[in-house]
């Protein structure tokens, strides 16, 4: 091979290299990352919140987007304050046999900081579609994600347990922070 032809094939070589898009996979800072959930009952409100989550990214930090999302969670993390409630609430969701909740993204719309990110979770042995918004802040050093939705836990197979024979709400909310390091 000539000079010449070594020339031109290093600059192909670097055309394609450059002009694929460089992805970067993150995972979230543990002890300042977490997941709060919120269940709803007539006379109060339950609040947990593990600091035991798995949050990972896949992101073009030259276009300062998110490609990809996915989270893991072991139930038994959740810790609301009150062993005897935290403990019932294992046994309703059946903690034993279905310790994780795991999320992965099909689709990430985002506009600015806003995103609306869509995927499947699995739940209790469910697995159901779900969407999300979620707010993130870009600088230099870190990625500082923000989202809530809600489930509905009858959609994943659990009996809504009862206070004075009144269920909770159906709707159970979720609270994300997940923060990266960008370096």
């Amino acid at each position: 091979m000539t000079i010449r032809n070594l020339s031109i094939l290093a600059m192909f070589l670097a055309f394609i290299s450059g002009a694929r898009p460089q992805s970067q996979f993150l995972e979230a800072i543990k002890n300042e990352s977490s997941v709060t959930y919120r269940l709803v009952h007539p006379l109060h409100e339950i609040e947990a919140t593990s600091k035991d989550v798995a949050f990972k990214l896949e992101i073009d930090p030259a276009k300062k987007e998110i490609k990809s999302v996915s989270a893991q969670v072991d139930v038994t993390t959740f810790d609301g304050g009150n062993s005897n409630r935290d403990s019932h609430a294992m046994e309703v969701i059946d903690a034993i046999t279905y310790p994780d909740v795991t999320f992965s993204s099909t689709a990430i719309t985002q506009t600015g900081d806003s995103l609306q990110v869509a995927g499947k979770l699995t739940f209790h042995g469910v697995t159901n579609d779900i969407s999300a918004t979620a707010v993130t802040n870009w600088t230099e050093q870190r990625i500082d994600v923000q989202a809530r939705f809600p489930l509905s836990l009858t959609a994943f197979k659990i009996e809504r347990p009862s206070l004075l024979l009144i269920p909770v709400n159906d709707t159970l909310w979720f609270d994300l922070k997940a923060v990266f390091n960008r370096n």
